[in-house]
C-alpha cells in the first residue's frame, strides 16, 4: 500500500539536503547539488533540489520538468528563441521534452520539481 506524502513548508525552505555531488555537465563554476527524493514510488521522479552557483547546458531534453523555484536566482536560456529570463522565488518553469537551453545559477536556487 502507498501512502500520501506530505512536506511542511518549514522542510522545503530549509531542510539540509543530502549532498548529491557536482551537476553532471557543468561548464562553468562549481554547481554543487543537494537533494531530497519524495514520493521514489510515484512515476517520475519528484523532490526537493538546490544548486550552488555555475552553468550547464541542456541539449533535447528527454522529458517534462515541472519546477517551482523557492528561493535563489538563475538565468535561463532558452536555445530555440536566444530568450534569456531570470527566476526568482515564486516562478514557474515548465521544460518540455525536446528543449534545448541553459541553465546559469547565480545565487543558490532552491527548487520543488516533478520529472515525467
Amino acid at each position: 500500500m502507498t501512502s500520501m506524502v506530505i512536506v511542511k513548508a518549514a522542510e522545503i525552505g530549509g531542510a539540509v539536503l543530502p549532498a548529491a555531488g557536482q551537476r553532471a555537465g557543468a561548464d562553468s563554476g562549481d554547481p554543487q547539488l543537494g537533494m531530497r527524493m519524495l514520493a521514489p514510488e510515484a512515476r517520475g521522479s519528484t523532490g526537493i533540489w538546490e544548486c550552488t552557483p555555475g552553468g550547464w547546458p541542456v541539449v533535447n531534453r528527454p522529458d517534462t520538468e515541472f519546477t517551482y523555484i523557492i528561493s535563489g536566482r538563475a538565468r535561463m536560456t532558452d536555445a530555440a528563441t536566444g530568450t534569456v529570463t531570470e527566476i526568482g522565488p515564486g516562478d514557474l518553469v515548465i521544460l518540455p521534452p525536446g528543449w534545448t537551453g541553459r541553465w546559469d545559477v547565480i545565487e543558490t536556487v532552491r527548487k520543488v520539481f516533478a520529472i515525467y
